[in-house]
């Protein structure tokens, strides 16, 4: 009996043993993935023009990484902040963790290279090698074109330096050993042709992460449908959670025409928007939804996510929208 136990203690022993060796590796060797160290990407007036419809208007970098008036609907962005980052993602939002966005102006950005911010963006490994949680969606911005991603990089690096530092993020356990096997390496497509509208469509919704919020979350990991909604954000007074945007006829957009779909879009477009106060504390909905940043997309692009929408399988998921706390 003794032998046995001594036997069986051994093999708990072994087993603990392998499990340390393996956390050991995986969070100080991994993520792999290495730097192009020869990237240089020419700021040329085409990229630059490209990059900033990208990033205020479909892959909305600004979003996250600028500060947000919270007292308005839809949280505009705060004039002088862009860049700066700030915003912040917690455990009140159904994150692992708490995450905040970073500083991407030049001054955040200095010490960057052009490899390293690739990396970043399209593989989620930050500059000194530690993996990002994808509320920075790099899953979906690895699949974008090459070329799209450089001109985000030189219109990031045109911005102006705003000197501003933020925390830095954390994860929850056990979620930080688990980030270091969510990185991988870029997976570029090509630009569908415009004439094709559900494929270029939906590069496009790839590219404005849709399914990022619309996929009902639990800590980071998709529990429901993809673009079926219900992903949860605690608000001040209250939760909203992100509606169904399949072709559901009833629960989702199957009822709406295309131009219904513009002319939701088109209402938050810049000189049609009139600021509107949300009390949060009364009970009075907000929402995260950067509408006012949505709303410059062009009319062709916006018509080709309807249709690319319009596509998917239609899911019957009825989403209460919004509930006040305590309610």
């Amino acid at each position: 009996m003794k032998k046995l136990l001594k036997i069986l203690g051994g093999l708990v022993a072994l087993f603990l043993l392998i499990i340390v060796g393996a956390v050991v590796y995986v969070t100080k060797f991994l993520p792999n993935i290495p730097v192009q160290a020869d990237l240089h990407i020419e700021a040329t007036p085409e990229r630059l023009a490209r990059g900033k419809y990208l990033a205020h208007s479909v892959a909305v970098c600004m979003d996250c990484h600028s500060s947000r008036d919270w007292a308005v609907f839809s949280g505009p962005l705060k004039p002088g902040s862009l860049g700066i980052g700030g915003e912040r993602f917690d455990q009140t939002m159904n994150f692992p963790g708490a995450f905040i966005a970073p500083n991407i102006t030049p001054y955040g950005l200095k010490d960057w290279s052009d490899g390293e911010l690739y990396r970043a963006i399209t593989s989620g490994v930050s500059k000194d090698g530690h993996p990002l949680f994808p509320i920075m969606p790099y899953p979906s911005y690895g699949k974008m074109a090459t070329e799209d991603v450089y001109s985000i990089i030189a219109y990031l690096r045109s911005l102006p330096a705003v000197e501003s530092s933020t925390a830095p993020s954390k994860a929850d356990p056990p979620v930080n050993i688990i980030m270091h096997l969510m990185a991988m390496p870029a997976q570029p497509v090509t630009i569908p042709a415009k004439s094709d509208t559900v494929a270029y469509g939906g590069y496009l919704a790839n590219a404005a992460g849709c399914t990022e919020c619309h996929t009902h979350m639990v800590k980071g990991k998709a529990v429901g449908q993809p673009y079926a909604g219900g992903f949860e954000f605690a608000m001040p007074g209250g939760t909203v959670r992100s509606p169904n945007i399949t072709p559901h006829a009833v629960t989702g957009i199957g009822a709406w025409t295309k131009q219904m779909f513009l002319d939701r879009f088109k209402a938050y477009a810049p000189g049609t928007f009139k600021p509107v106060p949300v009390d949060t504390t009364k009970g009075e909905m907000q929402t995260v939804m950067p509408w006012t940043m949505y709303a410059t997309m062009t009319e062709e692009d916006l018509s080709a996510i309807y249709d690319y929408l319009k596509s998917l399988p239609a899911v019957e998921n009825n989403v209460e929208r919004w509930s006040v706390t305590g309610k």
